[in-house]
């Protein structure tokens, strides 16, 4: 009894998950089978005449077909001689009707399946943009890249296993029902033999389950690795890391290799045994039909016509099942991903703020990483149109304190208000858009200039005006105008055709052509050399005024025209005020001038 409830749930459990995708087309796809099913039946029933025209000539005895004898007493009814002629026509009539059914059926499942894998992909998708920051900083990047791509495939196969397991199962259903009614003794006992055969699989399936949870942690490792060995391969290439780091990726594609091959003879087992067990079953019920019974041979060979149908979708159904059951460990990874996303989801207010109009006021805010603090008792006013540069040893919490004001991340301690509204109230997504965002690490889209700082706006004529005065602004039009494509040049995978210098220009000219009110810049020139550094500071200090601008830099040079300076200590504020201000109260930054020789 444990054991059929173990198997009810670990089905239905799947049932209900693909069930809040599909909802009502689950039902749709359960009619089509049964009609299927019932076509079916009424089509090999129409046999029983033909065997008896074979035994008795032309004629029909209703009396002699047994439980069936209605479908001639309905056709008699109905004016309808029972000859060759009508017979086979009828049996033509319902398998015709068959095959119209079986093609709705298999269309629709294809569009249910599309249907499914949209959803499912939009559910993912949708999860992952609402994982709060902090949350996501912490993540396994390439378990989020495997559940998100090859992980969805496996899901599709499992649906589709799954669901030609559900449908052989309602064919065996009313294959049964009609074989019963035919002889239910023989019925009785080729029953018994197919559920026999349940137990050679129950070892296999075992195994594959097992084997495909194994494949699903290995390919999640798998595709972590490929992300680290292709982000870091200029460092592994310079240092002659490369095949070493190559080396561990060749360890865990073995393993992803042998996984699936376990599951694939696994799969090969259940394929080769499926006929061979079949016939077993029918040849020995047969036999003790005649040899034990004395049964007579006309409507067993019918009934056995309804059990072949039933016998060969149950192993159908228990091949299906197997080929569900390897791809399980990727709906089971699913399952916990979409949970551990929605457990990490970011809650945002109700207020949506048009633009930023007056000030951002930080009072008493803390904030903690894995239990380490990291921000501790800032308080901070930044008014509009001012520039604010972040100073201070690394580790001092420039960062985190940026990631705050972009509300990337709530505090977790005292108040924050923006325009006089608590962050708590505050719509945090429309807020961003009116933010502009460049890191040490510029984001560059393989695809053109255009598209790079457009985010793929139409080529309209606001939008290429828009365009011009952007990169106007951020001094690369002049590098544009040198291109033979101009703005339609392909920039390359992370913009491997440009320097670090015309990297953070087209990043600065993407925020520029948004229309922001704050631009938020993160180390965005600690990479550079000193030059170009001094030419995008100078396209910096043309922007002051126009914007609210927040810098967080090591290098000092890169601050000195800010209206003011916070440096930071240990997570807190340990003085404010201009370059000069600081430079002759504050004994560390002093010390920072002097060490970078300003």
């Amino acid at each position: 009894m444990n054991r059929l409830k173990k198997l009810l749930y670990s089905y239905f459990e799947n049932f209900a998950w693909f069930y809040q995708y599909l909802r009502h087309r689950v039902f749709i796809l359960v009619v089509f089978n049964i009609l299927l099913g019932i076509l079916d039946g009424f089509g090999l029933a129409m046999f029983l005449p033909l065997l008896q025209m074979v035994n008795d000539g032309s004629s029909v005895n209703p009396e002699k077909l047994g439980n069936l004898k209605f479908i001639v007493e309905g056709m008699n009814a109905a004016g309808i001689s029972l000859t060759l002629v009508s017979v086979l026509l009828f049996l033509c009539i319902f398998f015709t009707l068959k095959g119209i059914a079986r093609y709705a059926c298999d269309a629709y499942a294809v569009s249910a399946q599309q249907y499914f894998i949209r959803k499912v992909r939009l559910r993912m998708l949708d999860a992952l943009n609402g994982v709060s920051f902090k949350s996501f900083v912490t993540a396994d990047a390439g378990r989020i890249q495997n559940t998100m791509s090859g992980e969805v495939d496996r899901v599709a196969r499992a649906f589709i296993s799954y669901f030609t397991a559900f449908q052989q199962i309602i064919l065996v259903i009313v294959y049964m029902a009609f074989a019963f009614f035919v002889d239910a003794q023989f019925a009785i006992l080729v029953g018994i033999g197919g559920l026999l055969t349940n137990f050679v699989y129950k070892a296999i399936n075992n195994s594959t389950k097992n084997a495909s949870k194994q494949l699903t942690d290995d390919t999640n490792d798998f595709q972590g690795l490929i992300i680290q060995h292709v982000g870091n391969y200029k460092y592994l290439k310079a240092t002659g890391l490369a095949n070493f780091f190559g080396g561990r990726l060749v360890k865990k594609l073995l393993q992803v290799e042998k996984g699936n091959r376990k599951i694939g003879v696994l799969t090969a087992v259940v394929s080769g045994a499926r006929e061979p067990l079949l016939i077993f079953v029918v040849a020995g019920v047969i036999l003790a039909q005649v040899k034990f019974f004395g049964a007579s041979l006309g409507p067993i060979l019918i009934s056995l016509l309804f059990f072949y149908r039933a016998l060969t979708a149950l192993l159908l159904m228990q091949s299906s099942w197997n080929y569900f059951l390897a791809a399980s460990g990727s709906i089971d990874n699913m399952k916990k991903f979409q949970q551990e996303l929605d457990s990490k989801k970011e809650t945002d207010g109700a207020v949506v703020l048009n633009g930023f109009a007056t000030a951002i006021e930080l009072k008493n805010v803390s904030l903690a990483y894995n239990g380490k603090t990291v921000l501790k008792n800032i308080s901070l006013s930044i008014n509009k149109n001012e520039t604010v540069a972040f100073a201070g040893e690394s580790g001092s919490g420039k960062t985190s304190l940026v990631n705050i004001l972009a509300c990337l991340i709530p505090p977790d301690e005292g108040n924050m208000k923006i325009d006089a509204v608590d962050r708590k109230e505050l719509n945090a997504a429309a807020f961003q858009k009116k933010t502009g965002y460049i890191t040490q690490d510029p984001v560059v889209f393989n695809d053109t200039i255009f598209n790079n700082i457009t985010l793929w706006a139409k080529p309209t004529k606001e939008n290429i005006d828009r365009f011009n005065k952007a990169i106007s602004k951020a001094a690369i039009d002049t590098f544009i105008g040198t291109l033979a494509e101009k703005e339609n040049t392909l920039l390359g995978n992370n913009g491997i055709n440009l320097s670090g210098g015309q990297k953070q220009r087209i990043s600065i000219a993407r925020e520029l052509y948004k229309d922001i009110d704050i631009l938020i810049m993160d180390e965005a020139t600690s990479a550079l050399d000193s030059e170009t550094e001094k030419a995008i500071q100078s396209n910096i200090d043309a922007l002051k005024g126009q914007y609210t601008i927040l810098i967080v830099a090591h290098r000092l040079s890169t601050i000195k025209n800010a209206d003011r300076i916070v440096l930071l200590n240990n997570g807190e504020i340990e003085q404010a005020g201009t370059y000069q201000q600081l430079a002759e109260t504050t004994p560390a930054f002093r010390r920072m001038v002097q060490l970078q020789e300003l």
